[in-house]
């Protein structure tokens, strides 16, 4: 029997190279697909800038902040930020700060008037150049990782900024910030330091701590965890409430800069009366004030 004639395999042909046109509409289309760089932030534009997590850094080219010397009863805590603020400017060793207490008693000011003063005092002049102050929203934290990297490479050094920071019960974003601060890999990049206010002393409620007693497997553990973040900023300066004198040599202060014509025994017990309304004395309280009496008196407060 006549065996069948075995089927010869054809030789693949090789393929024609591709045109150089058909190439570049390729690459073209490749191109589109990609995610456009992100473009660098000019840091020229501004010495201040807010955080988005998109990876923006938005200039303020006006800050809205209060003079040093506007800002009483807190001489102590002043003094304090100040020198950490300097040192961190002249590049010597210097701590994140936690500025808590007291409600409208000037925490976020003094940060915003800090900056200022040690920018206008010498790190302008420095071959560093002057500080640079960006603010990250609360609900932003976990990007910071993300600002962290976009700082590290910069010749400037910078303050972050958190104002109100704080964290509810279910909140994990913390982490994100321990993780910074101390214990990361990298941890926080030699020229950057953070500073954030809060009413809390612990950045979370006595409710929420009760509730990691009451609820956690190891009640100890749990609520170290969450405690021990605070024990990342190495300085804690407390904001109390002020007494009646510190309130109205505020309530001067602010007469005396912007000029404000009013007789002092009418000033006093205006402003008291305006306190007692309120339920509190405060640097907050006393500036509403003077907005009001500035108003009944046609005065615009511009510095």
């Amino acid at each position: 029997m006549a065996k069948p004639k075995s089927k010869k395999k054809s030789a693949a042909r090789p393929r024609a190279p591709l045109a150089p046109d058909v190439l570049e509409r390729i690459a073209v289309a490749l191109e589109r697909l990609a995610p456009p760089s992100k473009a660098a932030p000019d840091l020229e534009a501004a010495d201040a800038f807010i955080w988005h997590p998109d990876g923006r850094l938005a200039p303020v080219p006006h800050v809205n902040r209060v003079e040093m010397s506007l800002l009483k009863g807190v001489d102590r805590v002043r003094d304090m930020l100040v020198e950490n603020t300097e040192r961190f400017a002249r590049g010597l060793p210097a701590n994140n700060a936690l500025l808590w207490g007291a409600r409208g008693m000037g925490k976020s000011s003094l940060v915003k008037a800090s900056h200022a003063a040690v920018n206008a005092a010498f790190a302008r002049k420095s071959e560093r150049g002057p500080l640079k102050l960006v603010e990250i929203h609360r609900e932003d934290i976990e990007s910071l990782p993300e600002l962290m990297a976009v700082t590290r490479a910069s010749r400037y050094r910078f303050i972050v900024f958190c104002d109100d920071l704080s964290f509810d019960a279910d909140d994990t974003s913390y982490k994100s910030l321990k993780a910074v601060l101390e214990g990361g890999i990298e941890g926080r990049p030699e020229n950057v330091i953070f500073y954030a206010t809060s009413n809390r002393r612990h950045l979370l409620s006595r409710d929420m701590i009760e509730n990691e007693r009451s609820t956690g497997i190891n009640p100890g553990e749990a609520v170290e965890e969450k405690v021990s973040l605070s024990d990342r900023f190495g300085l804690w300066l407390g904001f109390h409430r002020c007494s009646q004198d510190e309130y109205l040599a505020m309530i001067d202060g602010y007469v005396s800069h912007y000029g404000i014509k009013a007789e002092a025994d009418d000033l006093h017990r205006d402003a008291l009366e305006w306190s007692t309304t309120r339920g509190s004395r405060s640097g907050r309280v006393a500036w509403q004030f003077i907005q009001d009496l500035a108003g009944r008196l046609g005065v615009a407060l511009k510095d």
